[in-house]
């Protein structure tokens, strides 16, 4: 629990409340097929459900598994107050971006999308200090939690790793209140 607490990089990005009587910690990967699914189709249920209504706190952490990963991750988190909107719509583009030859290309059209400039698209991918801290959260994730499979969620501490429906969520949450 003491090594979830802390991030090993960047700060942590979060929805609800604060003092909600539980806590779901995501690691993901932007390129992950498997966090794209999770993340377009058991989030939007779970932010009804749950963190709305003042049940969960959910945050989420990167845990990239690739150069187009962490690029993903590094445009969330240039998007400031706008990671959640620039996340989502990262999530639900990835077949666009994430796979194709020219990824650059794909991934500076879904930026524009987002509200990016060319110009803040190449400030942001070429930022040394970003890159660093995207690297450091992931190999603390690696390394001090041993996360092993994107995603994993941390429950109020419990780790529980792939993809998870609603209805699993949902098990282990209603368990929790």
């Amino acid at each position: 629990m003491e090594a979830l607490a802390e991030t090993g990089g960047l700060e942590e990005q979060a929805l609800g409340d604060p003092e909600a009587p539980v806590t779901v910690i995501e690691y993901a990967s932007m390129t992950c097929a498997h966090c794209a699914r999770y993340h377009v189709e058991t989030l939007p249920a779970l932010k009804r459900r749950y963190i709305d209504t003042g049940k969960v706190r959910y945050v989420v952490r990167g845990l990239p598994t690739d150069p187009r990963a962490e690029a993903g991750l590094m445009l969330a988190y240039c998007a400031k107050d706008d990671y959640f909107r620039v996340s989502d719509l990262l999530y639900r583009t990835q077949t666009q971006w994430a796979w194709v030859q020219d990824g650059r290309s794909a991934l500076l059209k879904t930026a524009i999308n987002a509200g990016f400039s060319q110009e803040s698209f190449e400030a942001c991918l070429t930022d040394s200090k970003l890159l660093d801290e995207v690297r450091s959260m992931r190999n603390w994730g690696l390394e001090r939690l041993g996360i092993e499979a994107v995603p994993t969620f941390f429950i109020n501490g419990m780790k529980h790793s792939g993809a998870m429906s609603i209805e699993e969520m949902s098990a282990i949450i209603d368990g929790m209140l």
